[in-house]
């Protein structure tokens, strides 16, 4: 399946910076709760990830990410996740999560 730019154009992936993480036991599979900071223009938003196998909620607190910013937001349980951060599966399909490998101000635009 194939997408035109002008498609491509509509996803609106940013970078934010993770300010507080917390473990999510009630999720149906092991997820941490995320808030990630996009900068004035977005603000704070929510996130829940299944990050649990290469990173504790202690480890990601400054991490910058890569998001999906305008997506709907998805209830998750009890917990409404207001965007998609990103990520890639291991070897073992655990995620890895997507970031900028230098430091990027929040809520900037991938373009």
């Amino acid at each position: 399946m194939t997408i035109s730019w002008e498609e491509f154009e509509k996803v609106d992936i940013r970078s934010g910076r993770i300010i507080a993480a917390e473990p999510y036991p009630e999720a149906h599979k092991p997820a941490i709760k995320l808030q990630v900071d996009f900068g004035p223009e977005i603000g704070i938003k929510r996130s829940s990830a299944q990050l649990t196998v290469h990173y504790s909620p202690e480890d990601l607190i400054g991490r910058q990410v890569i998001a999906v910013v305008n997506f709907p937001p998805r209830r998750i349980g009890k917990f409404l996740s207001e965007v998609l951060v990103l990520g890639l599966p291991d070897a073992d399909g655990n995620v890895v999560l997507l970031g900028p490998d230098q430091p990027v101000p929040e809520g900037v635009k991938l373009f």
